[in-house]
């Protein structure tokens, strides 16, 4: 049997779609692939983005900043040590960009300058920490992506 040029061109697309739909399917049933965005409400985090850029400038005017560290019972954050503890109000958010059930966000309350979060809420691997607080009416912002 003799194939033309018109069936060769025709058996060329058929296959071309076949191959193309054969990845369109997998990418939409695999859930290696199921990503969600990092917030439900995008456009209503966007407006407030000039917000947090304030508050990242106030953040950077202190004398010192938040830092972390992991330790044997979880992750420490310390607020800076000339700042009164009774005085610091806000929330504690960390965000696991690979699974979204794992997202803890907790309030800050603070006996001393370190907030402790346990070690069996976080698991190995990247997290990124927001730690949106408040001292004596002035809001400050601090981001990190650390690798737990």
């Amino acid at each position: 049997m003799k194939i033309n040029w018109g069936t060769g061109i025709v058996l060329a697309f058929i296959g071309f779609i076949s191959f193309i739909m054969f990845f369109v399917v997998r990418m939409n049933t695999n859930n290696k692939y199921d990503h969600d965005l990092v917030t439900e409400d995008y456009y209503k985090a966007e407006l407030e983005y000039q917000k947090d850029i304030d508050k990242e400038t106030n953040a950077s005017n202190l004398t010192s900043d938040i830092s972390w560290k992991r330790t044997n019972e979880g992750l420490v954050i310390s607020f800076p040590k000339e700042l009164k503890t009774e005085d610091i109000e806000g929330k504690v958010f960390l965000y696991r960009p690979s699974n979204k059930q794992l997202d803890y966000e907790s309030s800050i309350s603070l006996s001393d300058h370190n907030l402790l979060i346990p070690d069996k809420r976080l698991l190995d691997g990247r997290w990124n920490i927001k730690v949106d607080w408040k001292y004596n009416g002035k809001s400050y912002l601090y981001k990190k992506e650390i690798v737990y």
